[in-house]
């Protein structure tokens, strides 16, 4: 059996074909352009695959509420061609398969949870550092969504005495994503993160700040595991970094056997950077299931 998965991102899009084991039998990426551009080339590379159902994972905010007149559609997004654009009804209507969709760092989630780090688990997060912050929650078996989806990348946190930068988040000076994204460190340092894999203090900061959101998720989500990935964190120097900040922000509150085995509980993600498209093979079959 054959299904479609699209990872929409705010840079690229990249699309696969995979298996019901999650095997990715076919896979290629284009550039996230206007829809009237993207689309058209979305469903030319989908149409003679002989899909059963596709799994879209996509950048947002997006609408997951089935009962809503916009369910299925990129809302507010700061990529303005795409706001409020149907991206599941554009998709379904002409490839006529069932549609399966989340956030982009959910389908993440969902890959690790099904295929990943996070099998077997019933609660788990899946975090990832780049362009911006996301944060994917697998809570009681299921994706979590509510009034909208997690936004956990937008928590706010204290800034480090010493760091005067303003942050590059247009809405809050102080959250997660204005201060250890990869364009905050390039702004913040004069250069991209790869160029400074050798630089201590580089890392230390960007540890004190990953290490506060980690532990506010642990105090409110009480996840089995956290899983990090996106470009940021090919720098492995920063999960001891992260550990060691995490346990002493936590200051011994917490007393699980998780937090006492913390190496195995904060860990790398686990799939080759397939994870995201993994996921959205899994959302087709999910949605197909459904349906059925």
């Amino acid at each position: 059996m054959l299904f479609g998965a699209l990872e929409a991102g705010g840079t690229k899009m990249v699309l696969a074909i995979g298996n019901e084991n999650g095997e990715i039998l076919d896979q290629m990426s284009i550039p996230t352009e206007t829809p009237d551009i993207t689309v058209p080339r979305i469903i030319e590379y989908f149409k003679d695959k002989n899909i059963e159902a596709i799994g879209v994972g996509s950048f947002g905010p997006v609408d997951l509420d089935r009962n809503s007149k916009t369910y299925g559609y990129i809302t507010s997004t700061p990529k303005l061609p795409w706001v409020n654009y149907d991206i599941v009804g554009s998709i379904k209507k002409e490839l006529q398969v069932p549609v399966g969709f989340d956030t982009d760092v959910n389908a993440s989630a969902l890959g690790e949870a099904t295929w990943g780090t996070m099998k077997g688990l019933d609660s788990g997060i899946y975090i990832t550092v780049g362009t911006g912050v996301g944060v994917g929650v697998l809570a009681n078996g299921k994706l979590l969504h509510g009034m909208l989806h997690p936004e956990a990348g937008h928590v706010l946190i204290s800034k480090h005495p010493d760091d005067h930068f303003e942050g590059v988040c247009p809405y809050h000076p102080n959250c997660l994503e204005a201060l250890a994204t990869g364009p905050s460190i390039e702004k913040r340092w004069g250069k991209k993160a790869i160029e400074l894999a050798d630089r201590n203090e580089v890392w230390e900061l960007e540890a004190y700040y990953l290490a506060q959101g980690i532990v506010n998720y642990i105090l409110t989500l009480s996840p089995h595991k956290i899983v990090l990935g996106g470009g940021v964190m090919h720098q492995e120097q920063l999960f001891p970094l992260i550990r060691q900040q995490v346990l002493k922000l936590m200051n011994g509150y917490i007393n699980t056997e998780q937090m006492k085995d913390i190496d195995n509980y904060i860990v790398p993600a686990s799939l080759n950077d397939d994870q995201g498209i993994m996921g959205c093979i899994q959302l087709a079959k999910l949605e197909l299931q459904r349906q059925a």
